[in-house]
């Protein structure tokens, strides 16, 4: 798998679900930003006193998002050597079953269900495009 292909993926993929942020947020964008209110709880407490950690630990997260989503891509491509052609690679039901996985394995570690929905079908989306390709010679 392309490291391009799953860098653009995961672009698009979070450009969709994420709004953009508010213009106040665009303008406190920096490291040092203390926090308005709360207290650290992410890390048990251990993190995150400025918002230069926060984007820290998206950043590190993120790249094992990416990393996680190439190897996936990776599988999904060896899917595609099973397919008799590009009408073989959509099943619906698969699809869904991934999907409520998604979701059961979010709820169960403190995830709002409704996010690991979203994510997954897009993800999913984007995927199945990917081994259509792969399936039709053009990737």
């Amino acid at each position: 798998m392309r490291r391009p292909f799953a860098a653009a993926l995961f672009t698009a993929l979070f450009a969709a679900l994420l709004p953009a942020p508010p213009a106040a947020a665009q303008q406190a964008s920096g490291d040092d930003t203390p926090a308005y209110r709360g207290t650290p709880g992410a890390n048990n407490g251990a993190c995150c006193r400025t918002l230069g950690e926060v984007r820290s630990n998206i950043d590190r997260i993120d790249r094992e998002i990416v990393r996680l989503m190439a190897e996936r891509g990776q599988y999904v491509r060896e899917a595609s050597r099973f397919k008799r052609d590009p009408a073989a690679v959509e099943v619906p039901a698969r699809a869904e079953a991934v999907v409520r996985h998604a979701e059961t394995l979010a709820a169960a570690d403190g995830l709002p269900p409704q996010i690991a929905e979203a994510t997954y079908r897009a993800m999913l989306h984007a995927f199945t495009e990917y081994e259509r390709g792969v399936v039709a010679g053009q990737q």
